[in-house]
């Protein structure tokens, strides 16, 4: 998949989804949050992650549960 927001490819990180032009997996964001770190925590760490494309991931992935297009997962 590779659009403005999430790249794979299989010559970075073996394929792991990353922020478009970086090398950061973008389920670094999520174990950050889920780890309780803010989001500028998160972008202190990483850089070359722009808080537009986490808040672009964050909202994308809000608009997937809310719509229902990801199942559960228990």
């Amino acid at each position: 998949m590779t659009d403005t927001l999430i790249e794979r490819n299989p010559e970075i990180l073996g394929g792991t989804p990353v922020f478009a032009g970086t090398r950061v997996p973008v389920r670094i964001l999520m174990e950050h949050l889920e780890a309780g770190d803010r989001l500028d925590e998160f972008l202190s760490d990483f850089p070359t992650v722009t808080r537009e494309q986490a808040v672009s991931l964050l909202e994308r992935a809000t608009a997937m549960v809310v719509s229902g297009s990801i199942e559960s997962a228990a």
